[in-house]
């Protein structure tokens, strides 16, 4: 069964993955601005809002996913999780994507002896572990750590919250699989095999995705290209839309001259 998706506007072909335990809703407004410029597919991962979930456990089974709906080539712009999604679709399958744009994405969500820019793993299983019981607790947990240190944070929490009813809420196999991932994936080594340009966008105060991830990526990139939005936490394009529309304007235009 296919995953559901939207298009909007019209031009250069631009896929949009939102994070764990969101959906595509999570883009309105913004996508429409980028709409202006690019035809905009919004996705639903597996599981999460209008999409089916078929017991998707590995990163490649969620990719593969995505890339049956999407077109045949394109940019792929990933949220968090959406963001290792969207650089295992460019590994897999060169062809089809054109560039990977990363917001407040990370080759490695959890910390390890050389990878301190991170959640502890022991924080993660505590996720894992309390999902299990009561998902809807721990989704509205993890609401409140996207915003922790943000400048806007009771807002940008508010707004959060607003888009997460637009669709139905997540399949709670779907959220322990995406949190399996979290803790498994390491896309590190693999890095500097991609065949497509890269870009990354943090949030200056994010708490999940520490902006000291944008230095530590030269390790397995030769000259990244890594923006940080001041004031910002775990979703900037929520928290501080114009300023992180501006700077994807200028990231997606690198791509274009490439």
């Amino acid at each position: 069964m296919s995953l559901a998706f939207c298009t909007l506007g019209s031009g250069p072909d631009l896929v949009m993955l939102h994070g764990w335990g969101m959906h595509s809703a999570i883009w309105i407004g913004f996508a429409e601005r980028l709409a202006e410029r690019y035809r905009v597919y919004l996705l639903d991962l597996p599981g999460h809002g209008n999409s089916p979930y078929c017991d998707e456990r590995e990163l490649d089974e969620w990719s593969q996913a995505c890339l049956e709906v999407a077109p045949a080539r394109a940019l792929w712009l990933g949220w968090s999780l959406g963001a290792q999604v969207a650089i295992q679709a460019a590994l897999a399958r060169p062809q089809r994507v054109a560039g990977v744009i990363g917001v407040c994405g990370t080759p490695r969500f959890v910390q390890a002896h050389d990878w301190p820019h991170a959640m502890t793993l022991e924080t993660l299983q505590q996720f894992i572990t309390a999902s299990r019981q009561d998902h809807r607790k721990t989704l509205e947990r993890f609401l409140t750590l996207q915003v922790r240190g943000g400048d806007t944070g009771m807002e940008t929490l508010r707004v959060l919250r607003e888009r997460l009813r637009i669709k139905p809420e997540p399949h709670p196999a779907a959220l322990d699989a995406g949190l399996e991932l979290l803790k498994s994936v390491d896309l590190r080594q693999r890095l500097p095999t991609l065949a497509c340009p890269t870009a990354w966008l943090f949030g200056e105060r994010d708490t999940l995705v520490p902006a000291e991830v944008a230095v530590t990526l030269g390790e397995w990139l030769s000259q990244p290209l890594t923006r940080v939005i001041p004031g910002s936490a775990h979703a900037p394009f929520l928290s501080h839309p114009t300023e992180t529309l501006e700077v994807l304007g200028k990231l997606l235009e690198s791509f274009d001259a490439a």
